[in-house]
Parts: structure tokens; C-alpha cells; sequence
């Protein structure tokens, strides 16, 4: 009886072997209900299936699909994420940090609370969030406008609420609220009806900023001007939309002295007692009064 066809032995290790037999599941070659690699490699030979580069990609293009997948977890749209991480991994070019890196990040799929709350935040629908913290206080907050933002290195998120007990920001800013995500660990999240606010409460800070600082300074998405002042060498105006003025000043205090706040007031006061606060911590004299 003649043979049917020529056998070949292939010398590779189980782990490729494994790899072999997903792919031939995945492109329907099988023997009954088992991947059979004989007809994958059958195909590859009748240009049935064809071998392409899976390792020339430039970095630029790896890094640029990688910050997408946070800019798009940032914007609620963790489906989407998923599917640019998944196309990543598929890739030969990966270091084995950030292989690692973006199998966790497939790994940790998000809790359903916070998989609504993208969804709401998408859809622009108010909804309200309960939550206890380690402490066993419970937060209740009315949510009229929100967004997933990263503050140091961190999750939170932002969002304006009917509720302003216990806010500790200026009056203008009371109604904005900054929720670290990591610290909820569970939560209900149920729509209300109302209106979506189109963005946060908002003041205009102005600064300015001298010498090195204000030639390097680059502008911001917030800025709403950025602009020498003829009167004045190398200073130069900004004025910033602010939403936390936590967060604003926790920026601007790491330029002191290079960096002023103008106005208004009630924000240069802020900054002006943390001035004092670390003065009387180093045992500075100082005469002044905020």
C-alpha cells in the first residue's frame, strides 16, 4: 500500500508545541475535535495561511499603542483597552517587563462597579455611588459630572456632586469631589435622572513665573493664557482653569521661588500659609501675616 503522503519529524519543545496546536485550533485545523498541526503546517505550505514579521515593529509604534491603553482606560473604555493589550501581546517585540505589565493588566479585569460607572461616564448619564472605606465610613455621593483621571501615579476619580459636607476646598470648589479608586473596593452604582454638567467647578488662577522656569514652561490643556509680559523681562502669565486646589498647589509649591500665584486671593493664601508652615518647621523669623 503506497503511503498517502511524506511524514516529518518536527524537534521543538512542549511549550511550541502547545503554541502550535492553539493556532491550528484557532484556524480550524483539526482531527475530530483535537488540533491537528500537520494540516496547519499543511496550509502554511499551500499558502493557505500566510507567515508574516511579528517582530518589526518600531518602538515608537509599541509605545504608542501601550499609552493608549491607558489614555483609553482613563476614558472609560476599558473594552477597547483590552483589545489594543491583547494585539500587543500577540507581538514578538515585547520586553518581558512590559509583556508582564500588560498580562496583569488583562489579568485584573475591572469590578462591575466600576465597569458602570465607565459606562455612565460615557453615556453622560448622572448616577450615584455608595462605597465604605477601610475605616467603615460610608460615602454617599450624587454624581453629575465625572471623569477617570491619574494624579501621581494614581486613579481617582473626579467628579462634581451635589454633596459638600466634609469638602475641605474653597467655597468655589466645594461641589468637586477626588475618589481614589484603588481604596474602593466595592460599591452601588445607581443612575438618577437629572442633567449631566458638561465639566467640573472651575476657577481662574493666575501665576507667574520667572527665569528658567518661564522659558521652560510648556502649556497646558488647562491654560487658558500663556504669555510674556512686555512690562516685565522674563516673566511670563498664566492663567489656569483649577479644579482641586490640593492638587494645583502640590504642583506649583516643587518650583518655589520661580512660580507666584496672583490671584485671587483666597488660592494665594492657601499657598502663602504652607510658605509660613514650612518657615516656622526650619525655625525661619518671619514678621508676616496671611
Amino acid at each position: 500500500m503506497s503511503r498517502k503522503g511524506q511524514s516529518i519529524t518536527l524537534s521543538i519543545s512542549e511549550r511550541d508545541k502547545a503554541e502550535l496546536e492553539a493556532l491550528a485550533l484557532e484556524f480550524g485545523m483539526k482531527w475530530g475535535e483535537k488540533p491537528n498541526v500537520s494540516r496547519l503546517v499543511e496550509a502554511i505550505a499551500r499558502r493557505e495561511l500566510i507567515i508574516g514579521n511579528n517582530n518589526d515593529w518600531k518602538e515608537s509604534r509599541i509605545r504608542a499603542l501601550h499609552r493608549c491603553i491607558s489614555a483609553l482606560v482613563d476614558m472609560g473604555q476599558t473594552e477597547q483597552a483590552q483589545e489594543i493589550a491583547k494585539l500587543l501581546l500577540e507581538r514578538g517585540e515585547l520586553s518581558l517587563p512590559l509583556r508582564g505589565e500588560i498580562e496583569a493588566f488583562l489579568g485584573n479585569t475591572p469590578p462591575a462597579w466600576r465597569l458602570q460607572v465607565d459606562k455612565y461616564i460615557l453615556r453622560q448619564q448622572p448616577f450615584q455611588i455608595s462605597y465604605e472605606d477601610a475605616s467603615h465610613r460610608v460615602f454617599n455621593f450624587t454624581v453629575r459630572h465625572a471623569v477617570i483621571t491619574n494624579h501621581e501615579k494614581r486613579q481617582y476619580l473626579d467628579c462634581w456632586c451635589e454633596e459638600t459636607e466634609g469638602n475641605l476646598d474653597i467655597e468655589e470648589l466645594k461641589h468637586n469631589w477626588c475618589l481614589r479608586l484603588d481604596r474602593i473596593q466595592d460599591a452601588a452604582v445607581t443612575t438618577i435622572d437629572g442633567k449631566w454638567r458638561s465639566h467640573l467647578a472651575e476657577i481662574e488662577v493666575s501665576m507667574h513665573l520667572f527665569g528658567r522656569l518661564a522659558f521652560a514652561y510648556q502649556a497646558k490643556p488647562e491654560d487658558k493664557l500663556n504669555e510674556w509680559i512686555p512690562e516685565q523681562q522674563r516673566v511670563k502669565n498664566v492663567l489656569r482653569r483649577v479644579s482641586f486646589t490640593f492638587w494645583f498647589i502640590r504642583e506649583v509649591m516643587q518650583y518655589t521661588p520661580d512660580c507666584v500665584i496672583i490671584s485671587p486671593e483666597n488660592v494665594r493664601s492657601l499657598v502663602k500659609q504652607k510658605i509660613l508652615t514650612l518657615c516656622d518647621l526650619y525655625h525661619i523669623e518671619t514678621n508676616d501675616q496671611v
